[in-house]
């Protein structure tokens, strides 16, 4: 585990969201399952989140839980989302989950991508 104050959130909307997707996918009731986050390059401002279900940690990954959800995410990517909370919106601005992020200098309209 990694210190408690420098980790990955999530919301108790995005964490309700997941659990029903897990149970979509047939693995909420594996505890072997847990949400795998990451940045990969790419998007309008250079950088994109990326989300999904896993059930095999590599080397180096950073595991947390928060609000009762196991994630994972590789170091490289950690270093980008540090602090950072999953959140889940179904307004009418749009639905779907979005990454609230301390790190992000700017983001792009669709809110998929951001930059450093």
């Amino acid at each position: 585990m990694v210190d408690a104050e420098n980790g990955i959130y999530i919301s108790e909307k995005a964490k309700e969201k997941v659990i029903a997707l897990m149970q979509d996918a047939g693995v909420a009731n594996d505890p072997t399952y847990f949400l795998r986050v990451g940045v990969v390059g790419g998007g309008c401002s250079g950088l994109s989140y990326k989300m999904d279900f896993d059930n095999e940690q590599k080397a180096g990954d950073h595991v947390f839980e928060d609000n009762g959800i196991k994630i994972v995410c590789d170091l490289k990517s950690f270093l980008y989302l540090v602090n950072t909370k999953l959140e889940f919106s179904d307004g009418l601005n749009g639905k779907g989950f979005y990454f609230n992020n301390p790190n992000a200098s700017r983001s792009c309209g669709c809110g998929e991508s951001f930059a450093v």
